[in-house]
């Protein structure tokens, strides 16, 4: 796509600056960086706060300034695998160090002065800080729009006697969320579940009052949700997504790549690759390893596996694999710790997506033209996966039968039968979408209509 540089922006926005403020998790990090590339390359100064928790590389963006502020974190916060928990705590160990950062941010900055702070929609506590400074605060939103209802509707369904649901109801529609089933719905495991609703009251009660929310999604994709958003939380909106593709060299990865699978990659035919990777959180035991590995090596399809150190609970890295699975692929696969997902999934070798559908991942598997297969952890992944099988129709869902034959069986529909090539055809017409939504659709539209936005403040 072209470079959104623009002389006359930068020239007219010259001395206005922009203070982003991401979660320090993998899939917030990333979009955060990617909007403020596109800031920055519309003329904003960009000021990036962040976490000494999971902090981004400053090296990576030598046009940005960088500050650090604590997080309080005790060595086994910053180690749980409980994600509501790690929030709920950053919300409190951080609101005094970002609110001393920005003072003294606000009293540095004469020459160039803070237009508004850009946080993402997870750091609830930022609203009051920005109402105390009469500063503007706008939200990031990294999840889908219809993920974003589907959390909505969680206190209320609680409210309603809904939880906990029973194993024979797993199945069954949810009430007002066509086309959600019960086993859907974004539950987050915590040690206090009452965490997950008090989190989710707040970040939405704070939502509501903000200067605008962007999110990471295109009008085209999701029109209908825009549209109810938009009649519920009665605030500017920029579906301005996908946010990667303005600049698609630039990375926020916590993780080191391993560019060697490009090579590997450009080794094998169009279109026949099963790409099979499950983010940065999710966790398998032995038995779920096990099984994904002799459901790759039976489908007889090449395969680049993503096996991020941790992936397997307890182990290193590939000891768990089993016997003799490396002597029966015979080649046909290449593993590795972590890859450059973004070039990945563009490289025309790439026929397939096996993926925990994070949202950023399924974004981006969209935007590439490839087809799934799902795997969803937790949260919004369930949600995502559903609406990539039954809404748009390009992905197979696994629903979380970790059982070698069914992996074989899924990789053969998509990679093989004439069922993944309907699916192929179905999500290269969203991809072509996409473009077109960034050339001169809703995309391009609501980027233009942020920057106006901002440059009013």
């Amino acid at each position: 796509m072209e470079n959104p540089r623009d002389n006359g922006a930068t020239k007219h926005r010259k001395g206005r600056r922009v203070v982003l403020f991401p979660l320090p998790l993998q899939g917030h990090i990333s979009p955060m960086l990617q909007l403020a590339n596109i800031l920055c390359s519309k003329g904003f100064a960009i000021t990036i706060i962040h976490t000494r928790f999971n902090s981004p590389s400053s090296s990576k963006h030598p046009n940005f300034s960088f500050i650090s502020i604590s997080d309080g974190l005790s060595e086994s916060e910053a180690s749980t695998a409980d994600v509501i928990a790690l929030v709920t705590v950053l919300n409190v160990n951080c609101v005094l160090p970002f609110r001393n950062c920005l003072a003294k941010l606000l009293s540095d900055s004469l020459e160039e002065p803070v237009a508004c702070i850009i946080t993402d929609a997870d750091w609830h506590f930022t609203q009051a800080v920005a109402d105390s400074f009469k500063l503007p605060r706008i939200v990031l939103r990294t999840s889908s729009v219809f993920s974003f209802f589907a959390y909505a509707t969680l206190p209320v369904l609680r409210e309603r006697g809904y939880f906990p649901i029973e194993e024979s109801q797993l199945e069954e529609p949810v009430p007002n969320l066509s086309p959600l089933k019960a086993k859907d719905l974004p539950l987050i495991d915590s040690r206090d579940p009452e965490d997950l609703y008090r989190l989710f009251s707040c970040i939405f009660k704070d939502i509501k009052v903000s200067s605008g929310l962007i999110w990471n999604t295109f009008e085209e994709l999701e029109q209908s949700e825009l549209i109810t958003f938009g009649q519920e939380f009665p605030i500017p909106v920029f579906p301005v997504g996908p946010l990667h593709r303005y600049f698609p060299a630039s990375t926020g990865s916590l993780l080191t790549e391993d560019r060697s699978c490009l090579s590997w990659l450009s080794t094998q035919a169009p279109k026949s690759v099963l790409y099979v990777s499950f983010g940065s959180l999710a966790a398998f035991d032995e038995t779920q390893f096990e099984a994904m590995a002799w459901g790759l090596a039976k489908s007889k399809q090449p395969f680049l596996w993503v096996v991020r150190p941790g992936l397997v609970r307890g182990s290193e890295w590939l000891e768990t694999l089993p016997n003799g699975f490396l002597e029966t692929i015979e080649g046909r696969g290449h593993i590795v710790k972590w890859a450059p997902q973004q070039e990945v999934l563009a490289h025309p070798a790439t026929g397939g997506f096996c993926t925990h559908n994070g949202w950023n991942s399924t974004f981006e598997s969209i935007c590439e033209g490839v087809p799934m297969i799902c795997l969803p952890c937790h949260g919004d992944q369930k949600v995502n996966a559903r609406y990539v099988t039954d809404v748009w129709k390009i992905g197979v869902h696994l629903e979380n039968r970790l059982e070698s034959g069914e992996i074989e069986r899924a990789i053969r529909r998509l990679m093989v039968d004439s069922e993944g090539h309907e699916m192929r055809d179905r999500v290269m017409n969203l991809k072509e979408k996409v473009d077109l939504s960034l050339r001169q659709g809703g995309s391009y539209r609501a980027l233009e209509s942020l920057i106006s936005h901002i440059s009013s403040f």
